[in-house]
């Protein structure tokens, strides 16, 4: 059991280290190219070599990762609730695109002054 916990370990550690090969932007495709084939024809060293030399910004390039992404969901989530089209009846589709607008605003999707523009856009429109 030890034994299977170490390889599915070593598995997880592989692939991370080949996902920030290329997630990195600072890496050249030349650069880019070494690396994968140093840890695929090496695996054991070339891993163990890539965390010594790259290891410190292996955190923070998921961080960079992660914050991209997360601006581009809450920017499309803005997006989606700034310029969604009105159909149906018009009483029935203002209540319903304030009430999608206060469940963002009540989750933290849209800040406070996004909510009160989209709103005043609604009421207005």
């Amino acid at each position: 059991m030890l034994w299977f916990f170490l390889w599915v370990m070593w598995f997880a550690l592989l692939f991370r280290v080949i996902g920030d090969i290329f997630r990195d932007d600072g890496l050249g495709g030349g650069a880019k190219a070494g690396w994968t084939v140093f840890v695929c024809v090496l695996p054991f060293l070339g891993v163990f070599v890539y965390l010594i030399a790259r290891g410190r910004g292996m955190g923070e390039r998921q961080m960079r990762h992660m914050q991209r992404q997360e601006e581009a969901f809450r920017s499309y989530v803005q997006e989606a609730a700034a310029g969604a089209p009105a159909t149906g009846a018009p009483g029935a589709t203002r209540v319903d695109e304030l009430t999608k607008l206060a469940g963002l605003h009540d989750h933290g999707d849209i800040t406070d002054a996004e909510y009160e523009r989209a709103k005043a856009k609604v009421l207005a429109g």
